[in-house]
């Protein structure tokens, strides 16, 4: 299959992201206001907000739901297609359990280290938290995760 036909592709760039997933996860078999959402999650900005949940419905994944009183106010639910990846967000849910019960938790990666622009600077960075908690029987994968971020 080739790299433009990937649908695990496709599925990340719907529901891929810094905040669909945490959106998708509280939204699921709930019906959430715009305002709640933003209070669950903690760092997401007004703007950020109305765009995930504007690409969300444009994707058919939410369902907007618009009530004409004063003040107005909106709600937002998964939609049956949206309910379809019930699955796999559980999945991710324990996936991510298992890794934090694993390595801990990660720090999010810096826009610094993450930048193409910034890599002469990262030529030898130090080992991701990650890396450094790996069993010592396998010591030659900390210098593989190594070497793979300086690349």
């Amino acid at each position: 299959m080739d790299h433009q036909n990937c649908p695990v592709k496709l599925t990340a760039s719907i529901i891929g992201g810094k905040w669909k997933a945490p959106l998708l996860f509280h939204l699921e078999g709930r019906t959430r206001r715009f305002c709640e959402l933003q209070r669950l999650i903690p760092g997401l900005t007004k703007k950020m907000l109305t765009q995930h949940l504007r690409e969300l419905e444009h994707d058919g994944i939410v369902h907007r739901k618009v009530f004409a009183e004063v003040p107005p106010h909106v709600e937002y639910s998964l939609t049956r297609h949206g309910e379809s990846l019930k699955p796999i967000l559980k999945l991710m849910s324990a996936w991510g359990k298992r890794h934090r019960a694993r390595y801990g938790t990660v720090l999010p990666r810096s826009k610094k280290a993450t930048n193409g622009a910034d890599r002469k600077e990262n030529l030898n960075p130090s080992p991701s938290p990650i890396a450094a908690q790996l069993p010592r029987i396998a010591p030659s994968a900390a210098t593989l995760f190594e070497t793979k971020s300086a690349v």
